[in-house]
């Protein structure tokens, strides 16, 4: 069986900077509140000018992460789009972004697992390798939120955490032991899948019904978080995903150099470092700048730390998540 490793990390945000005193012209908020709870100070949003989108900004982080490989799009054999704000109801993103690459016919897979989409992703594309039916995978997350955001003060729990952007890795094929991705470790439970969900529309209730009801109050296609008690689930659920890595491979809280945890809030983050007893060092936080990507936090502070060479050969990389479903996992890396 082969190895699969990280060959390749590229991320691309939006230019538009949105900091929590902007959002105060459409809502009753304060940068206080909102740092208070989420250690957020501002994120991106894209400005509809641009032309930005969901698979569009794949594509940009894409063609950094392939460049970076030291490949061409020719050499891509396969690509996994991780996203919960695909541009369509369908097609996905993936095959968007093999067109807006001119990437030959291949094989173009969507994930849909929110904000472990990313785990998730690079867990199935980990397969994919190790089997050897591939040899160089695109892993994409990528978000635009802002679209589909209530700006109002109704809607201000949900709106002000939320921000766009988009991560990409290569993973590739490796004859080295004992480098690369270790294991990954995937989990659901569904009975609290209305806890964080966007109900509509769906096909149970499409848009005729929605707009012949033309209920004011109707906030079925706006976004719905229950916030404590996701909060209260994700700190436990995020610690299990770590030590079940750790304990997949015989390593203990003091081999990790690097957690990346997804952005989805700074207190959950803060919490599971004083867990594990990490140093500031050790965990790389950027939800202050981006808010939370969903499933492209883990692929933008991942490339971001990498960038910031707090990441060396050799070191021990654990990636965790926990989001919508409820799902959650982690992928433990040697680099």
């Amino acid at each position: 069986m082969y190895n699969s490793k990280i060959t390749g990390l590229g991320y691309y945000v939006p230019e538009n900077v949105v900091t929590n005193n902007d959002l105060k012209a459409f809502m009753e908020t304060s940068d206080e509140w909102i740092q208070e709870r989420t250690g957020i100070e501002e994120r991106r949003w894209i400005d509809p000018k641009t032309g930005d989108n969901t698979s569009s900004m794949g594509a940009k982080a894409a063609k950094i992460a392939i460049e970076r490989a030291g490949l061409t799009k020719d050499n891509i054999d396969f690509i996994i789009f991780a996203t919960l704000s695909p541009d369509m109801y369908f097609p996905g993103g993936g095959v968007r972004v093999q067109d807006m690459l001119d990437m030959p016919t291949i094989g173009a897979l969507d994930i849909r697992n929110q904000c472990s989409g990313f785990i998730y992703a690079l867990s199935v594309a980990d397969q994919f390798i190790k089997t050897g039916m591939y040899k160089n995978i695109l892993v994409i997350g990528s978000e635009n939120h802002s679209g589909g955001l209530e700006r109002s003060t109704r809607g201000r729990n949900v709106t002000v955490i939320f921000g766009d952007g988009a991560g990409a890795a290569i993973l590739s094929r490796s004859e080295e032991k004992g480098k690369g991705i270790l294991s990954s470790h995937l989990h659901s439970e569904g009975k609290y899948a209305r806890e964080l969900m966007l109900d509509g529309p769906s096909t149970g209730r499409w848009v005729p019904e929605i707009l012949n009801e033309n209920d004011p109050e109707d906030v079925s296609y706006f976004p719905y978080m229950n916030g404590q008690f996701v909060f209260k689930h994700a700190v436990v659920r995020f610690a299990e995903a770590i030590e079940e890595g750790l304990e997949a491979n015989n390593l203990k809280k003091e081999d990790i150099d690097m957690l990346i945890p997804h952005q989805a809030n700074l207190r959950i983050a803060q919490f599971i470092q004083k867990k594990f007893q990490l140093s500031d060092d050790k965990v790389h936080n950027n939800i202050m700048k981006y808010g939370n990507t969903t499933a492209a936090s883990v692929i933008i502070a991942l490339t971001e730390a990498w960038e910031q060479g707090k990441i060396k050969d050799n070191d021990l990389v654990v990636l965790a998540a926990f989001g919508s479903g409820f799902t959650w996992g982690s992928v433990v890396i040697r680099w």
